[in-house]
């Protein structure tokens, strides 16, 4: 959450790259620590620093692009992760046939190596990223004014009345935010998408291997796992801006995809209770990925959508993801190594967190609906609240619309 605000302080073309040069230099170091202290340690600094990057870059997109084509483009920033995911296990399977080299064995080669590529990408963005539409070089400056005031002025498509979004910072921001009923059930939605993120990130290759395979064909095997995930990603986010930009519901594209993800589960589970038959096991997997990495980019984009005003906004995305990412404390634990090879406990586990996702899904729905035939019933419609006092309303504005 700080990072999100220092990231609009400190400018995104300075603040991201600059977290990435630090992160990507603790992952060196990680590849050359000699003692459990030091590499705890190295760990404690890696997580600081990475923190600010996904929820950084989700508000980030949030100041190019307006609220019906937001969908798409944190689909294409969080397929690269799925991409990620289909290649890193095989690359790191690569780097440790490094064994020996320089003295250093294999698995320090992987933290090196990938460290420094993250350091050299953080560099370039340096010289290659921008900060705002305003002050966008690369457009002129009537496309500027013109991008400036469609993000400005996005709100008043939903009330038909031109108003400001708030681009001040006050400190009632960062309560609002903290306070606000939807940024914690965002919380538990997400939670329900990531918790299942994180197991399948950590274990998946393990879960195949554990299925009979040997570890190079486990990894192979996720390939075609990860790749379909992304195509679901960008396909899926697509369907949900054009059903924005139509006026329709944004919530069945998280939805639908969490139902995928807990058939997924249900599946292997069932499978595994049943002597782990390898194909069906995989199957279940294949459709809880494909059901993980569509809903991730949804989830954020609704929240986006509904919290009025830049800076409620940083707070609130970076409440969300950072809490959110907690997620990786728990799947972390689920996968033990004597409940192998059926998983029983970690499959059973991401079913309970699943299902809390999807209940929390239908409660923002529910009360968004709720609110906005309250607000259309008000025939005052705001006309005796200034558009000032609109602007710092944010989302509680009567004259806010909430997203579906």
């Amino acid at each position: 959450m700080p990072s999100n605000l220092l990231l609009k302080k400190f400018r995104p073309s300075i603040w991201l790259p600059t977290i990435m040069v630090a992160w990507g230099t603790c992952t060196v170091c990680l590849g050359v620590t000699n003692n459990y202290g030091g590499l705890l340690a190295v760990r404690i600094f890696l997580g600081l620093c990475e923190a600010g990057l996904f929820p950084g870059v989700s508000y980030y997109l949030t100041m190019w692009y307006c609220s019906e084509e937001l969908a798409l483009r944190q689909g294409l920033f969080f397929s690269a992760a799925s991409m990620a995911g289909a290649f890193s296990g095989l690359l790191a399977f690569a780097i440790a046939k490094m064994d020996g080299v320089g003295g250093y064995e294999g698995w320090r080669w992987i933290f090196i190596l990938e460290g420094l590529v993250t350091v050299i990408v953080a560099v370039i963005a340096y010289f290659i990223m921008y900060d705002f539409p305003d002050t966008a070089s690369f457009l002129t400056p009537q496309e500027r004014a013109w991008a400036s005031h469609r993000l400005k002025y996005q709100g008043s498509k939903r009330s038909g009345r031109m108003i400001a979004e708030s681009d001040k910072f006050e400190r009632r921001f960062v309560k609002d935010a903290l306070l606000d009923w939807q940024v914690w059930l965002g919380m538990l939605m997400f939670i329900g998408i990531v918790c299942p993120l994180y197991s399948i990130s950590l274990f998946l290759p393990t879960i195949i291997n554990q299925l009979g395979y040997t570890a190079a064909t486990a990894q192979l095997l996720t390939i075609p796992i990860y790749i379909t995930a992304a195509i679901m990603c960008v396909g899926t986010s697509m369907l949900s801006d054009r059903a924005a930009k139509a006026g329709n519901s944004r919530w069945l594209y998280i939805f639908w995809p969490q139902v995928a993800i807990l058939v997924g589960f249900v599946i292997a589970l069932a499978a595994s209770a049943h002597g782990g038959v390898p194909g069906v096991v995989y199957a279940g997997v294949f459709i809880t990925t494909c059901g993980i990495y569509p809903a991730v980019p949804g989830n954020v984009t609704w929240i986006a959508n509904n919290l009025g005003g830049s800076y409620k906004r940083a707070v609130g995305m970076g409440l969300q993801i950072g809490i959110g990412n907690l997620s990786g404390a728990m799947a972390s634990n689920f996968y033990r190594k004597r409940d192998k090879p059926q998983f029983i406990l970690g499959h059973a586990l991401n079913i309970g967190i699943v299902s809390l996702g999807i209940a929390a899904v239908l409660t923002l729905r529910w009360n968004y609906g709720r609110i906005n035939a309250k607000r259309d019933r008000d025939e005052s419609h705001g006309a005796d609240i200034s558009d000032e006092d609109i602007a710092r309303m944010g989302d509680r504005a009567p004259t806010f619309r909430y997203t579906l």
